[in-house]
């Protein structure tokens, strides 16, 4: 080790020389380590264009041919949240970028490219808040300044729920001759005493049955904000708003049984039991003319039972005889019965359901998955999936036109397909051992094969079931929320409001806002005119405020 000069002059020169080593050394891995945040940041947002990129070829490929097969639709809800994921992360390693480069002079910070922002909807109430400009120039302090604009930037902020109470004032007069006491009648209320006004209880049953909010979330959530509700308050509320509900119900089940095809499905869901839970049914039939052009708007009604016993869709078919698509659940079959009264239902079944049995086993992706303890792809398997894959190809293509252009579309282009895949079929059947995994799902396709080219007969007949199918899902999703019916009151009540909110999303209503309208209208509606608040036709008649 050098010694130590012993005059001041050169050990303070010595100190001045180890502190600037210290401070380049400093700097150094100041630069070094915003230079790294920034490659962070950078790679972040690389990583993230690139799953936006995906998402959006996904996107374009599905509106261009369609959704082809489960793959696809598990895979962009991969990518979307993968997307999600990876856009948080750019954004924090983009502010610790930032705040890296802050403490150096020699880095710049990574600034991520974003789209353009679309501009805030004009019907949103603007706040101003006006940062006053100086009354000094900064420069000269001159108070000579002349005004020359302003620039305004605009940021989204969100309000709390607001509540009010609403006094209605009635006012009592006597009269001085006769003394007769006299005072205008009680306005309408949704449900007795008026407790809540028809806002909020479209709120409760929107949050109920749409946003799967139990009443016991939603009671702590108006406590917070304020308004202090029990939940008996709550839940009787709902009661007295379906039993106003009733009217529209019931002519909505009016309008699907009138449908010359139906989607019919059901779903399992829990009941409370004593000291366990069992499981009961929700049912679906769905009245959906568009994919053959008819002129009939949507809708859906719903059935709740104990169980899946097939007494229950005899019950809620019992006047009807059009076309039925569903699965092949043998508990309809009493109404294909040639003796039925007032006649058999014809019945279709749905080619997703048989397509998804061949699918699991040639699922490549699974496999990929679950690796080398994952069962062989089976090439038969595979090769139905493509070959009924085709037929959806065409169906895509006539969606939407007459039955009868569909019907000839079918005949000319899929009945050759179909003929073929059954030869196809029945050969490697043949060959086949009973036991043998694919055998099982061409036996479900083979052993009702008249039921499933029913299509090629009809042009009505839709190639699935699948707006059944779309119309559980919102029952699948809000069994992770709710858990379980409270009772087979309970499941009821389920059944009926899903199917005035399934019905009001079916024809592009918002159940929010035409809930609140109907709650504040129905009961000062005359009975011939109670039709004018069904979702579509309350659409049209709102058209011109929902534009604006």
């Amino acid at each position: 080790m050098d010694a130590l000069p012993d005059d001041i002059a050169s050990l303070r020169a010595a100190l001045d020389r180890a502190q600037a080593q210290a401070a380049a050394a400093e700097q150094r891995a100041a630069d070094a380590e915003a230079r790294l945040a920034a490659k962070t940041a950078e790679s972040a947002h690389v990583q993230a264009e690139i799953a936006a990129l995906t998402l959006r070829i996904e996107k374009l490929q599905r509106e261009l041919h369609g959704q082809r097969s489960e793959r696809k639709a598990r895979l962009l809800d991969q990518l979307e949240l993968e997307l999600e994921e990876l856009e948080a992360g750019a954004s924090e390693d983009e502010l610790a970028a930032e705040r890296a480069a802050a403490r150096t002079a020699t880095v710049a910070a990574f600034v991520r490219k974003r789209p353009a922002r679309r501009a805030f909807p004009e019907h949103l109430p603007r706040e101003r808040v006006v940062i006053p400009a100086p009354t000094r120039g900064p420069c000269c302090g001159s108070a000579r300044l002349c005004r020359l604009g302003e620039t305004v930037t605009e940021s989204a902020e969100r309000v709390p729920a607001s509540w009010k109470i609403i006094q209605t004032v009635r006012e009592k007069v006597s009269c001085r001759d006769c003394e007769r006491i006299s005072q205008p009648p009680a306005p309408f209320h949704a449900t007795p005493r008026g407790w809540a006004g028809p806002g909020l209880l479209a709120t409760i049953l929107v949050d109920k049955f749409a946003h799967h909010l139990p009443l016991n979330r939603q009671c702590e959530r108006f406590a917070r904000e304020g308004l202090p509700v029990s939940l008996s308050t709550a839940a009787d509320q709902v009661g007295h708003a379906c039993a106003t509900l009733r009217p529209l119900y019931e002519l909505l089940e009016r309008h699907v049984m009138a449908a010359e095809r139906l989607h019919g499905d059901d779903t399992t869901v829990p009941v409370l039991a004593r000291g366990r839970t069992d499981t009961g049914r929700l049912w679906v039939y769905v009245r959906d003319d568009r994919p053959f052009a008819g002129q009939a708007p949507p809708a859906a009604v719903f059935h709740y039972s104990r169980d899946r016993g097939g007494t229950h869709p005899q019950a809620h078919l019992a006047g009807y005889t059009g076309v039925l698509q569903t699965d092949a659940y043998a508990g309809y079959g009493q109404l294909y019965a040639p003796t039925r009264t007032p006649g058999p239902v014809t019945d279709a079944l749905c080619w997703a359901h048989a397509r998804r049995k061949f699918f699991e086993l040639a699922d490549i992706a699974a496999k990929a998955r679950r690796g080398e303890k994952a069962p062989p792809i089976s090439p038969v398997a595979l090769e139905a999936v493509t070959r009924i894959d085709a037929l959806f190809d065409l169906e895509r293509t006539i969606n939407g036109r007459t039955a009868a252009e569909r019907l000839a579309a079918r005949q000319e282009q899929a009945k050759p397909l179909v003929d073929g895949l059954e030869t196809w079929m029945r050969d490697h059947r043949a060959a086949m051992s009973r036991h043998a995994p694919v055998a099982k799902a061409l036996d479900y396709m083979l052993t009702r094969w008249e039921r499933f080219g029913r299509f090629l007969a009809d042009g009505r007949v839709c190639l699935s079931n699948n707006a059944a199918e779309r119309a559980l899902r919102g029952v699948a999703l809000g069994r992770r929320a709710w858990m379980f019916a409270g009772s087979d009151r309970g499941g009821q009540r389920a059944a009926f409001m899903y199917s005035l909110v399934v019905s009001a999303k079916l024809n592009d209503v918002d159940p929010q806002a035409w809930l609140a309208d109907v709650l504040a209208r129905i009961n000062d509606l005359p009975q011939q005119h109670l039709h004018e608040l069904l979702p579509w036709e309350w659409k049209q008649r709102h058209a011109p405020a929902l534009a604006a």
